[in-house]
């Protein structure tokens, strides 16, 4: 067994009012800051997207009409199955179009039977879930 002199050295600790009173409002005051911090952050990123859409119906009215593009007539006769196959295709972006304005609506978040069928569309897609999306969302 070693041997261990039984004496410690003291450790020398001096309060002094003025650091004891400096360091308690630095550290309200950094709490403050981090307070403040936090509660700005959650605005920009929560009251964010409940202020989408009215930013977007300012940019919509500040901003002329756009002219509505000509519907490009395609030159294939109504029988064909390219023909079959354009409007399948018109018809499937025509329900992914609305899908994704379903999905990015954030009036649907309030609305269950809508939070259900999304979630059922996003884990297995099927005809059904995507006509209940567009049947019990905006």
């Amino acid at each position: 067994m070693p041997y261990r002199p039984n004496s410690r050295r003291p450790l020398p600790v001096q309060l002094s009012a003025l650091h004891l009173t400096g360091s308690i409002a630095l550290g309200i005051w950094l709490g403050f800051l981090a307070i403040a911090l936090t509660c700005w952050l959650l605005s920009r990123f929560v009251f964010a997207e409940q202020l989408a859409p009215v930013a977007q119906a300012v940019q919509q009215m500040s901003s002329p009409p756009a002219p509505a593009p000509a519907q490009v007539q395609p030159d294939i006769p109504p029988q064909s199955p390219l023909f079959q196959q354009y409007e399948e295709n018109l018809r499937k972006n025509e329900q992914q179009m609305r899908l994704d304005q379903a999905r990015a609506n954030s009036r649907n978040a309030s609305n269950p039977k809508c939070q259900f069928w999304l979630q059922q569309d996003q884990t297995a897609p099927t005809e059904k879930s995507r006509a209940n999306v567009l049947q019990f969302c905006d």
